[in-house]
């Protein structure tokens, strides 16, 4: 079976500067490339329902010259496709 959810991960944190290119052209005139980071996976808990909870990608990044985060979770789905 094929992991599409890191496969997935994986092509948004090579392909990150080419992301925000496409889907947010606004914010390339103030994000700095070459200041790209990507953390390590940040767990969150519900502390009312103890749920625990992974960010997909977290990315530090320089943005109009100050430290900012970008916080990306992504749902994508596949399905298996039967033509019988």
């Amino acid at each position: 079976m094929i992991d599409h959810d890191r496969l997935f991960k994986e092509l948004l944190s090579t392909f990150f500067i080419e992301f925000i290119e496409l889907f947010f052209p606004n914010v390339m005139a103030y994000l700095e490339p070459d200041s790209v980071t990507f953390l390590d996976k940040e767990v969150f808990t519900d502390v009312t329902r103890g749920d625990r909870y992974e960010a997909d990608l977290l990315v530090q990044a320089r943005f109009q010259g100050q430290s900012s985060y970008f916080l990306i979770h992504v749902e994508n789905q596949s399905y298996n496709w039967s033509l019988d």
